[in-house]
């Protein structure tokens, strides 16, 4: 039975720290044990479990994952794809990595038992291009759990569960991010996103009903079909169950991977001891970034009484996303932060949507302009009717997500935006005209 005390997704990375990819040590320590598990269930008990188990997808957009499996059960047609995106892209986060390369397995027997609950033959993991050496060792995984019988034909000697995985790796488009842009990646096409509807449960890739979740979403699988939904739901609170791997870094003492609680206070993970042990330089902390370059911004401040968890943050307007935390102290100015937010979308921008195109360079432009002084009254009107068309006319979530950040720094420090007006340029203007 686990408890809250007890890590669930990282308990074997020092048990298995010599060979991730052992398939005897990992089924020691209840590896395949969900899967042999999955196998006795009536597979729509196996989507209550996940219903009451309330996983929300760990890629960032929080959707339960209960109900998009339940989507593509429900979806007609005898092809069905599975798909984990492990193309993680969002500056400070590299828990996918950790899971990759310390329980690789983990990940697959999640992707196994989708494979098993849906009738899909095949699996594609599509991974990071400049996760190069964990390609090699992922591919070591799975070819150890085609040999122990956990892929392939005929999986635990059942006749006709026949399912492999096999891993795509990606260019490096942070757009790939997104599970469409994704799945045109992998049939090998440009990788920008897809107009929906028609949602990816029914019209996927290869045109079939697929299911794609991230990296975590999937190993957390494997621990609600071992333990039980109810169980994994009381790792977290009743808005998310489970544990969240979170990443620290920026001004904190330990900067690092730590798998934490849904529901532990905030101040905690950034000043106690236990976690992020508070601030690196001396100076006060000023603001977080949540969840990557497309999560918005809180001042530490305001917080003191905040729980991370997906109700506690939202109550802030904030989000936990990949689970991302750059935590940065009271030298750095939100001007010069945001500035380089912008001019990460700007180059990662794929280019289909004019607003999203064109948006993210005049973004850039104006707040270059706040950076280096010279902006002028009105420029403030300018940037903030920018980011508004941006927002709302993009075609896909990384346009509606690039001012995310804007907003709330805008919202929180106005001050700093204030005091970048050049209001000498502004005189001379007047007696112009």
């Amino acid at each position: 039975m686990i408890t809250r005390e007890q890590p669930v997704l990282t308990a074997r990375f020092d048990a298995l720290k010599a060979d991730p990819t052992n398939v005897a040590a990992f089924c020691e320590l209840a590896g395949y044990d969900a899967l042999k598990k999955a196998v006795t269930m009536e597979k729509t008990a196996i989507l209550d479990e996940l219903d009451t188990a309330l996983l929300r997808g760990r890629g960032g957009a929080a959707y339960p994952a209960g109900k998009k499996w339940r989507s593509l059960y429900q979806s007609a047609g005898d092809t069905k794809y599975i798909v984990c995106n492990a193309d993680e892209g969002e500056p400070g986060t590299f828990k996918d990595k950790a899971l990759l390369m310390s329980d690789p397995l983990a990940v697959i027997e999640g992707m196994t038992i989708a494979g098993y609950l849906f009738g899909a033959r095949q699996g594609y993991i599509y991974m990071r291009g400049e996760y190069r050496s964990l390609h090699r060792q992922f591919a070591q995984a799975l070819a150890h759990a085609r040999q122990a019988n956990f892929l392939g034909e005929n999986i635990l000697g059942i006749a006709g569960f026949n399912y492999d995985i096999r891993i795509i790796s990606g260019a490096g488009a942070y757009v790939c991010g997104e599970s469409s842009a994704l799945l045109n990646s992998i049939e090998g096409k440009t990788g920008r996103p897809r107009v929906k509807p028609p949602h990816l449960a029914e019209v996927g890739l290869y045109l079939k009903p697929t299911l794609v979740n991230n990296v975590e979403s999937f190993a957390d699988i494997s621990v609600i079909v071992r333990e039980g939904g109810a169980a994994f739901l009381n790792l977290g609170t009743k808005d998310g169950g489970g544990t969240k791997l979170i990443c620290l870094t920026g001004h904190v003492k330990n900067r690092g991977l730590y798998e934490v609680n849904l529901g532990t206070p905030l101040y905690d993970l950034i000043y106690s001891d236990q976690y992020g042990g508070g601030s690196s330089t001396g100076r006060p902390l000023k603001f977080i970034h949540f969840g990557g370059q497309s999560g918005p911004i809180g001042a530490v401040a305001q917080l003191k009484d905040c729980i991370y968890s997906y109700d506690g943050l939202w109550d802030y307007d904030l989000s936990i996303g990949s689970g991302a935390l750059v935590v940065l102290d009271d030298s750095v100015s939100i001007v010069d932060y945001l500035t380089s937010v912008s001019q990460f979308f700007t180059h990662e921008s794929c280019g289909k949507c004019t607003p999203c195109r064109i948006g993210t360079l005049r973004i850039q432009e104006l707040l270059e302009k706040f950076q280096q002084k010279i902006a002028v009254p009105g420029d403030l009107e300018v940037l903030k009717s920018m980011m508004t068309h941006v927002t709302q006319l993009s075609a896909c979530g990384l346009g509606r997500s690039v001012t995310t950040s804007m907003e709330s720094g805008l919202k929180l420090f106005p001050d700093e935006f204030a005091a970048a007006i050049n209001q000498q340029t502004a005189e001379q203007r007047e007696v112009m005209w």
